[in-house]
């Protein structure tokens, strides 16, 4: 009953958005007041929710303007803030984009404040032109495939400095400084310990995890107003996470907001939701608002310097992600969606991922995981997704190696550097395993020294368990028919050897074809849960993106790598000849070599 009503919340925003798509045109262009006519001592007013979804009008009077401070042409109006809940609360997380309306006119939205212990509700002010240019961003110049990045810092440890006459005109002690106002980051479904590991992720990016949640789409939600709060989704579903900021101005249905960019993205695609304020908590080092994401009725598009802005009608696709989390207690599914993004969607499922781990009332350290599942990429292959991860005595939970390699194969995938991955669905399965499975290579030998092609041998190798028993394991290889005379070696080792050895280095160098290349490598990569047996004669092996050419000549080689662009073949020492392996359903590490001669 549980699963059903969460992923009625997820679906039932459709209705929203019928009813977003069906409203008139929200506010024509207001009367706005340039930043030319904005004058020091001027009185005017701000807007934004402290609790409910009942717009509140705050007093303030002009302190000056402070040309360029945030970069170049960027001028910012300072403002304090007059009135009993500001005053008690300061300018809080979430109130980026408050409009600023002087003489009645818009005159800008609010999207700094001073440093932490401010005494005073002091804020900066975005001009209202700098707000109207975020709707209209020229075509920036950039490398096919590369998202376009705002240059100015809005992190929150970035300090705008101050003039030494605003210090002294404000009544400000030495070293007042402003920094961006921080944007909540509302999280539903998501264990606080869980978010721990990543958040200096998400303060890099200008957040601050809040408590919040979501409500079941309302029919009023698209009827929103300056003042008012939108979610930005990030997630959403049995999962949520959104950023949440204030409404500025709404002109025909486009809405913008903040203030200040959430991500300084560029294009961006996010689902718009109605935000509901549930209170404004008070903090004397940052106050920030908590608030519930409510039914999605639009999309923003831009992720600005100086706004984000948005449409209100329908929201794009979310990629679908299914997690099972199966121990001998039983299964854990989890249905949401995420958005498209290179650099955000390889964190978001590896918060996803280590969540539903430590999540279940069987997670303890010692647990030895096994993963499964893929990703389907529209045009391309399944992403096949197969490895075992086993406890460690280090300090980190050992639920976040998990996390980690998941995080490492989306964003190999998405910030490939051929093509934008046009992921479909991802299907994920974890299961936990109460017991310590990991066995070290110790050492490896055969009987024989001296072979004959055709000839079948037994490789010996010593593994020692984790606090357990030393044991023998015996691998039969036969001697290739074609193999060469001479002194060969034989490799015996984990999987990661042999993916350091191949795979990565042709994939991590950019001598792929394209996409459909490195979902090949990926696939080809080895199983951690494997002890593997690999024949290496000492004959050059010629890597043309994913192919490998063994026992090529140097003629041929010459020939082929002058033939390649931007050095697209590498060359390795040794050929592979044979390859042999065995699952041991434990985590193997390390390598042993062993040399014969083929006669």
């Amino acid at each position: 009953m549980v699963a059903r009503k969460a992923q009625c919340k997820f679906y039932l925003s459709a209705a929203t958005l019928l009813l977003a798509i069906s409203l008139p045109s929200a506010a024509q262009m207001p009367e706005i007041m340039p930043l030319s006519q904005i004058k020091p001592g001027m009185k005017g007013e701000a807007r934004t929710i402290f609790a409910g979804d009942k717009v509140e009008t705050m007093q303030l009077v002009v302190l000056g303007i402070m040309p360029s401070l945030v970069g170049p042409k960027h001028d910012i109006i300072l403002v304090e803030m007059k009135g009993e809940n500001v005053e008690f609360t300061g300018v809080a997380g979430g109130m980026s984009g408050s409009p600023v309306y002087i003489d009645g006119k818009l005159a800008g939205a609010l999207s700094l404040r001073f440093g932490v212990f401010a005494k005073r509700p002091l804020a900066g002010v975005t001009p209202i032109e700098d707000v109207l240019r975020a709707g209209q961003p020229e075509a920036p110049v950039q490398r096919a495939g590369v998202p376009a990045v705002e240059q100015t810092d809005y992190s929150p440890g970035h300090r705008f400095s101050v003039s030494q006459e605003v210090i002294e005109r404000a009544g400000l002690g030495s070293g007042a400084f402003l920094t961006a106002i921080e944007t909540p980051l509302v999280f539903s479904g998501f264990n606080p310990e869980a978010l721990a590991p990543f958040s200096s992720d998400f303060s890099q990016l200008g957040m601050v995890a809040a408590h919040g949640g979501t409500t079941d789409p309302q029919p009023e939600d698209a009827n929103i107003q300056p003042g008012d709060m939108v979610g930005m989704v990030l997630m959403q579903g049995d999962l949520s996470l959104s950023a949440g900021c204030t409404v500025t101005m709404i002109v025909k249905g486009q809405v913008y907001v903040c203030g200040h960019p959430l991500l300084g993205y560029g294009d961006v695609e996010l689902p718009m939701t109605r935000g509901h304020v549930l209170t404004t908590l008070s903090s004397s080092m940052s106050s920030v608002k908590i608030m519930n994401s409510g039914g999605t009725i639009g999309r923003f598009t831009q992720d600005r310097r100086t706004a984000v802005v948005g449409q209100l009608g329908e929201a794009p696709p979310l990629i679908p992600i299914e997690l099972v989390f199966a121990t001998r207690g039983g299964e854990r599914k989890f249905k949401f969606g995420v958005i498209a993004h290179s650099k955000l969607t390889p964190l978001l499922v590896a918060i996803s991922v280590f969540n539903g781990l430590t999540g279940t009332a069987e997670y303890g350290e010692g647990t030895t995981f096994q993963l499964k599942g893929g990703i389907e990429i529209k045009g391309h292959p399944r992403v096949s997704l197969e490895n075992m991860f086993a406890p460690t005595d280090g300090g980190l939970p050992d639920g976040l190696f998990v996390a980690i390699a998941v995080q490492s194969i989306f964003a190999r995938i998405f910030n490939n550097p051929y093509e934008a991955a046009k992921v479909e669905r991802v299907v994920l399965r974890v299961e936990g395993i109460p017991e310590w499975r990991a066995a070290s290579i110790q050492s490896a030998w055969s009987e024989k020294s001296e072979v004959r092609p055709g000839e079948q041998i037994h490789v010996k190798v010593l593994l020692r368990p984790y606090r357990g028993a030393p044991f023998i394991h015996e691998i039969p290889v036969t001697i290739p028919a074609q193999a060469a005379r001479g002194t060969q070696r034989i490799l015996v080792s984990d999987a990661n050897t042999l993916n350091r050895l191949r795979n990565f280095l042709a994939a991590n160098t950019g001598r792929l074809a394209g996409l459909g290349q490195l979902i090949t490598l990926i696939n080809r990569e080895r199983r951690n849960d494997q002890l593997y047996v690999t024949l290496l004669p000492p004959n050059p092996t010629l890597v043309v993106e994913d192919k490998e050419l063994p026992n090529a000549p140097l003629s041929q080689i010459n020939v082929l790598d002058q033939q390649r662009k931007g050095g697209g073949s590498i060359l390795l020492r040794e050929s592979v000849v044979g390859e042999w392996s065995s699952v041991l359903n434990q985590v193997i590490t390390g390598q042993q070599s062993i040399l014969i001669t083929v006669k």
